[in-house]
């Protein structure tokens, strides 16, 4: 695959220009994802509403404080966390935004707060899962997602704890949850600090989690714990290519972020190594950034390239996976500020949040906001 005007990066990143517009990937296509009518066209340098326009951005949402996952729905539409208040936001199929509810036993303070969502049907129940931060914990949750499109709410009477105990800090609290293809619940978690703990499997403290929709330790798990693998400080996106393969995002230090292909019982090295380190005993990241350039969060699997969200890069990140000598390549860079979280959408597009009302960012008018984003062919 080949891709004209993109920025280029290996194991010893050098910032370069990078190109501002919209991105082209050849064939492009999205698995499973609801139609959504369209909101207001946004232009790309102003932010102001314009005449709604294939190549151009749509905000599906707006006005949302310190949003942190988004979630579509096949039914149409979205549900969107809240990190500080704890609400879920539903964007309707029809466009518009209400209240589903807000998750109990959520305490925020720092980058801990309502974070990572994921759906499972199950027995006819709709399970809403949640990834929070509570009094002294994170931890995940599940609850009833109640209603039809339009009117859900959270039945919050049926709400089940599935894992707790996952340490908690200001900073490093990890927050992404995804059901794989096999069916069981990964969970992405931070070293809070604790980062000797990070390498140790006996600890739930800088890992990627794997366990069943109740959350036992799922069958087949390398240390017969929830561990999945170690040696992360903070891990914020996961998602998965055409053969299975997990791939995880993580902020790195001072030096290197990482893209990581996941193994079962693998040891990425955190705090011994960061970023490419030749180690025997550990796991080179595939792609790295300077934090300048990225801090990535949420990551979205598109034709087996990886879209890669970034906080302080404000720019989206992508990678072929299907190439092993490809490097990434930048687009949207300083359009809409910091990014959080990157999911497929409809019809030839795929949707970024932004990030810009959590304290770090530069608010413009309208943040933080749901963007629609077209995949040109060609």
């Amino acid at each position: 695959m080949t891709h004209a005007g993109y920025v280029r990066t290996g194991a010893k990143i050098a910032s370069a220009g990078i190109l501002i517009g919209m991105l082209a990937v050849t064939a492009c296509t999205q698995a499973e994802a609801p139609p959504v009518s369209p909101g207001t066209s946004v232009g790309p340098s102003t932010g102001s509403p314009s005449s709604t326009a294939s190549a151009e951005p749509v905000a599906l949402a707006h006005d949302l404080d310190a949003p942190w996952s988004v979630l579509p729905l096949e039914s149409g539409g979205a549900l969107i966390s809240q990190r500080d208040d704890g609400r879920i936001v539903e964007l309707t199929p029809d466009g518009e935004q209400r209240d589903a509810g807000v998750v109990p036993g959520v305490v925020s303070g720092g980058e801990s707060g309502l974070q990572g969502l994921a759906l499972r049907e199950s027995d006819g129940v709709r399970w809403l899962y949640a990834y929070h931060g509570a009094e002294s914990d994170n931890r995940v949750v599940r609850m009833p997602l109640a209603g039809d499109p339009g009117r859900l709410s959270l039945d919050i009477d049926r709400l089940e704890v599935v894992l707790s105990g996952i340490p908690r800090a200001s900073n490093h609290n990890g927050g992404r949850i995804a059901f794989g293809p096999d069916g069981m619940l990964y969970i992405a978690t931070g070293d809070a600090g604790l980062r000797d703990e990070a390498r140790n499997h006996e600890s739930l403290a800088g890992k990627i989690l794997r366990v069943s929709p109740d959350g036992d330790p799922a069958p087949g798990n390398p240390f017969d714990s929830p561990v999945y693998s170690l040696g992360h400080r903070n891990v914020q996106g996961l998602a998965w290519d055409s053969q299975g393969v997990l791939w995880a995002s993580e902020f790195g230090q001072n030096t290197w972020d990482e893209l990581n292909r996941i193994e079962a019982g693998g040891d990425y090295g955190w705090p011994d190594h960061e970023g490419i380190a030749g180690a025997a005993d550990a796991i080179d990241p595939r792609a790295v950034w300077t934090p300048a350039d990225a801090s990535p969060s949420g990551i979205a699997m598109i034709d087996d390239v990886v879209y890669v969200a970034s906080l302080r890069g404000e720019r989206l990140w992508l990678l072929d996976t299907t190439d092993a000598d490809a490097q990434p390549w930048a687009v949207h860079a300083g359009e809409f500020g910091r990014l959080r979280d990157v999911v497929p959408g409809p019809d030839g597009t795929f949707w970024v949040l932004t990030n810009n009302t959590d304290g770090r960012g530069d608010s413009r008018e309208g943040d933080d906001r749901l963007l629609q984003l077209t995949l040109p062919e060609g």
